[in-house]
């Protein structure tokens, strides 16, 4: 498996360094880089194949684009934050977010959804682009069933099917960044140079992750992921009053010294109460609770640290 420095240096050559070249360019540098040792052979026809539309500008961004992108984001939290290494929990986990995701409107990604548990007692969870979703251990301590996860995770779904990381992504320096990069320039350099451009794009992608970790999605895309949850949970047979339990759950702890992770990146969670219990009386067929999950969750959790 690759460490996170060469997942990044692939992704950022992939969706940057070659996205405003020509055809001819764009084989030309992805040879050097070959040669220069950053990225193998066989990655060399992927990086040409996947920069021809990004070439063209930002907003084109293809699934397998999308990809790389959130494969680099995934690559820096994981250098931020410890796996927490418990295989059960995280088959768990990515047991009942695949059950939610054939029911979201996105139900396939290029590469597939990835769901990681972060060993931290921050509360928090993430949603990078093309499906790389992280919940922290401090997030699931906070969840009393199975409902309440669900929402959670039908929550970070939907911030990968409306696009919101890309959409972040679009807003930070890196869009700054392809002004630096003229078609003509980038021909001009040499392994040095790109080396050195991966190395920007590294910072780049780090002030991007910020968004995430430090400063959250916008207001009104929490609220969109929200809605979305309802709707998810439902169709996946599950009781929408999940989200409204967990909201219940952070608004209480809002009050005390918890000013860290969920706290930072997420808006009031009294606001998001009121308008996730509007949303949920304008369904008219809820499903029930069943206590088997209510069991499930509890022997899938027991033992957390």
């Amino acid at each position: 498996m690759r460490n996170s420095g060469s997942i990044l240096k692939i992704s950022f050559v992939c969706i940057l360094v070659f996205s405003m070249m020509s055809c001819s360019i764009m084989e030309q540098g992805a040879g050097v880089l070959s040669e220069a040792g950053l990225v193998k052979k066989d990655d060399t026809q992927s990086i040409v194949k996947t920069s021809k539309a990004l070439r063209k500008g930002f907003g084109e961004i293809t699934e397998e684009e999308e990809y790389y992108i959130g494969r680099a984001v995934a690559a820096v939290i994981l250098s931020r934050y410890p796996v927490y290494e418990n295989n059960s929990l995280t088959k768990y986990v990515n047991t009942l977010g695949s059950a939610i995701i054939v029911h979201s409107d996105r139900p396939e990604t290029y590469a597939g959804y990835h769901f990681l548990i972060l060993d931290s007692d921050e509360i928090n969870a993430m949603a990078a682009p093309s499906g790389f979703i992280f919940i922290t251990k401090g997030l699931l301590k906070r969840c009393r069933d199975e409902e309440m996860l669900a929402a959670v995770l039908a929550h970070e779904i939907g911030h990968v099917y409306a696009k919101h990381g890309l959409k972040s992504i679009k807003k930070s320096r890196l869009v700054d960044t392809f002004k630096l990069i003229g078609q003509e320039a980038v021909g001009r350099y040499g392994p040095q140079e790109l080396a050195q451009l991966t190395g920007i794009f590294e910072e780049v992608l780090g002030d991007v992750v910020d968004t995430l970790v430090e400063r959250g999605y916008d207001r009104k895309y929490e609220y969109e992921a929200d809605r979305l949850s309802v709707h998810y949970t439902v169709k996946t047979g599950y009781n929408p009053g999940g989200l409204s339990d967990f909201l219940g759950v952070m608004a209480a702890e809002a009050g005390g010294d918890s000013t860290g992770g969920w706290f930072k990146t997420h808006p009031s969670a009294k606001d998001r109460l009121k308008s996730v219990e509007k949303e949920i009386l304008s369904i008219t067929d809820i499903p029930a609770r069943h206590a088997a999950r209510t069991n499930r969750f509890k022997r899938a959790v027991k033992g957390i640290k």
